[in-house]
């Protein structure tokens, strides 16, 4: 089973967080902080009970970790 991809990244013109869906057209929920975003399961809330992976984007667009939502599903053969 494929878990749902999303991005969590920085948004210039509005200065906040956005998690998107891949292939989305709209935020799945948009974040004042990166710091809200990442505490207290505040991405496992937004993304659901379905989960998915979730790659957190530094400001300047590179990848700065991944996390998958629930950590049981987080495949066996990865190195993270």
């Amino acid at each position: 089973m494929a878990l749902d991809k999303f991005h969590l990244t920085h948004d210039r013109k509005a200065n906040n967080w956005r998690l998107e869906k891949e292939g989305a057209q709209r935020a799945t929920k948009i974040f004042e902080n990166k710091g809200d975003a990442t505490k207290g399961g505040a991405l496992a809330g937004a993304i659901g009970k379905s989960g998915g992976s979730v790659r957190i984007h530094k400001q300047d667009g590179t990848i700065q970790e991944e996390r998958t939502f629930p950590r049981s599903a987080d495949p066996k053969n990865s190195k993270g």
